[in-house]
Order: structure tokens, then C-alpha cells, then sequence
């Protein structure tokens, strides 16, 4: 990220991990506004001299944040890496519920906490908006992995394609983290699958 330095050793990288993952839980909890520096660095431990020499300010240590939120959330998907036929599509699906029913689930995704927070923001919007992109991303190559084997329309759209199961994840998200059920997010990854099969060549 620029102009945040790395840490160059293994003692100053599990500072630096500390750091952001405190600040991660407890934006994912109480929002950006509602978390203090003074907040973080009691949760991480870590002193205000180590936060000002990774993160020049409280943007910044957001900013990483959302870098820390998106590899979370790939990480629980690890089939996205690997879209190759329409089976592949429905494990990553599958994925994604299975962390929505687990004890903690339903659970907010939480790029889209940020999103309902900064979304207006105009310095931290690029950089959701760059991370729901990336996300994306992984599908838009699924899709053309598809399309090259004869499996998806040659006509598809596949940057909208992937762009509308995003939407249904985010809003199936949403909807099963607010009535505290998992079918609003069971229901939206079958609407977006079936979307994306609906293109499919036979």
C-alpha cells in the first residue's frame, strides 16, 4: 500500500498484524468512527510510536484494514481461484454459506460494513470500490475460463455477470445477517447461480 512501510522483520510484521487485526475487529464491531487509535493500541498492545511508523494516520490504518478484510474473505472462498466448470461455481457458493453457518453466522460481510459507513467518503469509496473489484475479479476469470471451453455464451457479458453475483451476495448478506437467517443468502447464491447458468452453453 503506498506509503505505508513494510515491516522488515518478523518481530516488526507481528506488530504490524497486530495492529490491523485489532483495528479490523473492532471496525467490523463499531465502525471506523466509533474506533479510537487509543482503541487499537489497547486491543494490539502495540505503542502509539509503533502505529505512527506503519500508519501515518487513521486513514491509512483503514485502508489496510479493507486490504485485511478482502484477504479474509478470499481466504474463506478458496475455490475462487480455481473457477474452471460450472461444479467449481457451486462450491464456491457452498463456501460461502458454510461460514454463514457456523455458530457466529450469520455474519455482515464486512467490506460491505465499510461500504454502508464510507461509502461517500471520496477517499475511502476508491478503495472499497478497488476491493469489491478485485473480488470480482476472481469470477470475471471463472467466467472467461468458461467462455474459452465453449461452456459460457460467447456473447455473455462477463464483467456484468460477475458483477450480479456479487450483488446478490452482498444483498443476501445483508438481508441473513439482519434477521439473523441464513436462507436470504441461500436463496441470492441460487438466484446468482442461476443467472450465470442461464448463460450457459448447452
Amino acid at each position: 500500500m503506498d506509503g505505508q512501510p513494510a515491516a522488515s522483520t518478523p518481530r516488526g510484521r507481528l506488530t504490524r498484524d497486530a495492529i490491523v487485526d485489532s483495528a479490523a475487529g473492532l471496525m467490523y464491531v463499531n465502525g471506523v468512527a466509533g474506533t479510537s487509535v487509543d482503541k487499537v493500541l489497547a486491543a494490539s498492545g502495540a505503542g502509539k510510536s509503533q502505529m505512527y511508523h506503519y500508519f501515518k494516520n487513521k486513514e491509512q490504518l483503514v485502508e489496510a484494514v479493507i486490504a485485511r478484510f478482502l484477504e479474509n474473505i478470499l481466504g474463506n472462498q478458496p475455490t475462487i481461484f480455481a473457477l474452471h466448470d460450472w461444479a467449481d461455481f457451486e462450491q464456491w457458493a457452498g463456501e460461502i454459506l458454510a461460514i454463514q453457518t457456523t455458530p457466529q453466522g450469520p455474519i455482515a460481510c464486512p467490506l460491505g460494513n465499510l461500504a454502508g459507513e464510507l461509502g461517500d467518503d471520496p477517499k475511502m469509496a476508491p478503495l472499497l470500490d478497488k476491493a469489491y473489484r478485485e473480488w470480482e475479479s476472481h469470477l470475471e476469470r471463472g467466467l472467461k475460463s468458461l467462455q474459452e471451453q465453449g461452456k459460457l455464451a460467447e456473447d455473455a457479458d462477463i464483467a456484468r455477470l460477475a458483477q450480479t453475483a456479487m450483488a446478490c451476495v452482498q444483498g443476501g448478506l445483508l438481508m441473513a445477517h439482519l434477521r439473523h437467517d441464513i436462507t436470504p443468502i441461500a436463496d441470492a447464491l441460487k438466484l446468482a447461480l442461476d443467472h450465470l447458468k442461464s448463460h450457459a452453453r448447452p
